[in-house]
């Protein structure tokens, strides 16, 4: 069996209009045997920066001492990223064994048919995750969810407490009409057992429509706990933060973990032994940097930036860092902000990328001086080719293969200094 087969098989197979199916993620819990209620769950939405959120939740948990399963997409350079055991990847072994499991499961549920839909790959490495949990007896889990929040399975597992990032109009259409409408989408992953939801400053709009998500889901039991980054005393401090717009994030996952521990009654850390550890957190293809192997002086700085707003960011922190940037490598699909990067990025050269993904488009008109070449040619050689200097942003996709591309390693996130 292939590793990943139980993960995509019936993602893969799904028919035109065909959605993901809350009910057999419930089903295959049950063939597993599994009781989403029987590990702490902190769930992690948003529209951006989920994974950065998700990485200090983790890391701030367990410089409480706890032992934490951590389970975030897509990932990197591998799909052992995918869940993690106090910030380390899984071993290939590891992940081989869950899906095993899982896919033995999977093949004693009724048709796909029958049930409604499909089971969704972010949903099934959620899964994995608890399993995962269950075998090494962990203390908590921090779950990202995946585009949604009600319709995803991390509704269907009921997180304890949730941490909200911003929302904007990612997936406008999808998820919703307004932002409001996929920011009260969003919050209503809260259920019966959540106690708490931990929110970043939103607009007048957004805030409001999660308040009425927060009274349909809870019954007015757990209304949302703003952090602002920008208020005295937040943790981490500021120095402790991730750089760029991923900051937030750092407070936000911050703040939520500690929140979490209030839930279940543990002493929260003491604040050296907390820094400490949030001083070893890594954030691949978040404003990291990187040597471009066999270059000599080449560096790289990746980010998942995919609008106007976090190009112009990076591009920012980037001249920070070395005075100016010779090239740009750029990969944005068509449902991406593509104009708002092209106004940000001015006259700097710039490549674009186009990915083989089938469900991706690259159709956009872009300035006709910018080059293009395809994913597969991304190499040591060809990106140390552009300059010394060099930025590459975009969708997770591209990030990815940019990451393996130059070795880098993404393997553990955090050092929970035991």
């Amino acid at each position: 069996m292939r590793t990943l087969d139980p993960f995509f098989t019936e993602w893969a197979r799904k028919r035109p209009g065909q959605t993901r199916s809350r009910e057999r993620a419930r089903l295959l819990m049950a063939a597993l045997d599994l009781d989403p209620a029987a590990v702490p769950v902190l769930g992690v939405v948003g529209s951006k920066g989920k994974g950065s959120t998700a990485t200090y939740a983790s890391a701030a948990l367990s410089a409480a001492g706890l032992r934490t399963v951590l389970c975030t997409g897509p990932s990197f350079r591998s799909y052992r990223e995918r869940v993690r055991v106090d910030g380390v990847s899984l071993t290939n072994a590891e992940l081989d064994a869950l899906g095993a499991r899982v896919e033995s499961a999977r093949l004693t549920l009724p048709p796909v048919e029958a049930t409604g839909g499909h089971l969704a790959p972010s949903g099934l490495f959620l899964i994995a995750a608890l399993l995962r949990a269950r075998e090494v007896g962990a203390d908590v889990c921090v779950l990202e969810a995946g585009a949604g929040g009600y319709r995803d399975e991390l509704r269907v597992i009921g997180p304890d407490v949730v941490a909200l990032g911003k929302v904007f109009g990612e997936h406008l259409g999808v998820l919703g009409d307004t932002v409001p409408e996929i920011a009260g989408e969003k919050a209503r992953v809260a259920g019966d057992r959540t106690r708490a939801l931990v929110s970043l400053p939103q607009t007048a709009e957004v805030t409001d429509a999660v308040a009425d998500a927060l009274v349909e889901a809870t019954g007015g039991r757990v209304v949302a706990e703003i952090v602002d980054p920008g208020a005295e005393g937040v943790e981490p401090p500021v120095e402790l933060r991730p750089a760029g717009l991923s900051a937030a994030s750092g407070v936000l996952g911050t703040a939520a973990a500690l929140r979490m521990l209030d839930v279940l009654g543990r002493p929260r850390p003491p604040r050296e032994r907390l820094r400490e550890v949030l001083g070893t957190v890594r954030l691949p293809a978040r404003l990291s940097r990187h040597r471009v192997p066999g270059s000599g002086s080449a560096e790289i700085v990746v980010d998942s930036a995919i609008n106007g707003e976090g190009v112009a960011a990076a591009l920012a922190h980037a001249r920070t860092l070395w005075g100016g940037v010779d090239h740009v490598l750029l990969c944005l699909p068509d449902h991406k902000d593509v104009s708002g990067a092209v106004a940000a990025l001015g006259d700097v050269p710039v490549t674009t990328v186009v990915l083989p993904e089938t469900h991706l488009r690259f159709e956009h008109a872009l300035p006709p001086h910018w080059r293009t070449m395809r994913a597969e040619e991304l190499s040591p050689g060809t990106v140390a080719a552009l300059g010394d200097r060099l930025l590459a942003m975009g969708t997770v996709y591209f990030t990815g293969r940019v990451l393996e591309a130059v070795d880098a390693p993404t393997d553990r996130l955090f050092d929970p200094l035991d």
